[in-house]
């Protein structure tokens, strides 16, 4: 092989080699910042064939079923369920609920699997709208009706 042609390559393989590992430690730095979003039902039932593993950080959205909410009279400790069209997966959560939370309402949540049924959140969202929701949430719940909540002030 002439030596320019093997200087040449030489060095194509070294920057191939550098570009990869780049790449390579950038999505090992990421893998603790992704978080998947799954429904109540994928959780239980799992998601692609694989159920989501205890200890696992997610998201999950679905609906509060009227008459779960828990409050702890002395703490800012609140337990809810989620449902979506199937099974109900229990929240647990501490801290100050978003003024848009209620019973019936879509929510979005961010935390760790504790067991198979129940979610450890460290975020609560609430959506602002009652039309919109997460277009995976969406397409799962397509024909099924929930209670929506009570306008008190009406």
């Amino acid at each position: 092989m002439n030596p320019r042609r093997k200087k040449r390559l030489t060095l194509f393989l070294s920057i191939a080699v550098l570009i990869g590992g780049a790449v390579s430690l950038m999505l090992y730095a990421l893998t603790d910042s992704i978080d998947l979003f799954y429904t109540p039902s994928e959780i239980i039932e799992g998601k692609d064939g694989r159920k989501p593993q205890v200890g696992q950080r997610l998201r999950i959205g679905g609906m509060v079923v009227p008459g779960s909410v828990s409050r702890d009279s002395e703490t800012l400790a609140v337990t809810f369920d989620l449902i979506d069209v199937g099974p109900k997966v229990s929240v647990q959560y501490t801290g100050i609920l978003p003024d848009l939370f209620r019973e019936g309402q879509g929510i979005v949540a961010t935390g760790t699997l504790l067991d198979s049924r129940t979610i450890k959140a460290q975020e609560v969202l609430a959506k602002h709208d009652e039309e919109y929701m997460p277009p995976e949430l969406a397409e799962k719940m397509k024909g099924i009706k929930h209670v929506k909540p009570d306008n008190a002030g009406n």
